[in-house]
């Protein structure tokens, strides 16, 4: 269930310390980023602009490439995003004042919440795929960070660990 468990809501047993609803909305927003994120990765190594600054294979690197007004620019679009999806409710106490659930920002394109029961699978589907890609960038990032390598390059030259016999 993407609300959570009865007897975690609203604090539950965890009291006003946390309420897991909160914790759900963290969890699919940091997983849908991550999945940006992953795309972001492997998109970054093959697909550039044409202009120069954009030619940088390795994500890591490219970031620092960024002009600074560009960085505030997605700063400032990320918390204009973040504060009017909550009704301005920043806190675990205020976001859900509006009944909304977790991670429901009102953006429905494709009209899948018309089927309950698709629009449940869908959710789950999009939990788990969050939490994959959460792992996956973990690994994407310090991969880069480790071998000065981009990804799709590493997976190119891979070369299978020789094991000693004795």
């Amino acid at each position: 269930d993407i609300n959570g468990a009865d007897w975690a809501r609203g604090g539950g047993i965890f009291g006003t310390i946390g309420d897991v609803t909160w914790a759900r909305e963290a969890e699919v927003k940091h997983g849908r980023i991550c999945m940006l994120g992953c795309l972001g990765f492997l998109t970054q190594e093959k697909i550039h602009f044409p202009m120069s600054g954009f030619d940088e294979p390795l994500a890591t690197e490219a970031f620092f490439s960024v002009p600074a007004a560009g960085l505030w620019q997605v700063f400032f679009t990320l918390g204009f995003i973040e504060v009017t999806t909550n009704s301005a409710g920043l806190t675990p106490g205020t976001m859900f004042t509006s009944g909304r659930a977790p991670g429901d920002i009102g953006f429905d394109p494709l009209n899948l919440s018309m089927d309950d029961s698709a629009l449940r699978r869908f959710e789950l589907a999009e939990l788990k795929h969050g939490r994959l890609a959460m792992i996956g960038l973990g690994g994407m990032l310090h991969q880069m960070l480790q071998t000065k390598t981009p990804v799709l390059a590493q997976l190119a030259n891979f070369k299978a660990l020789e094991v000693p016999t004795i």
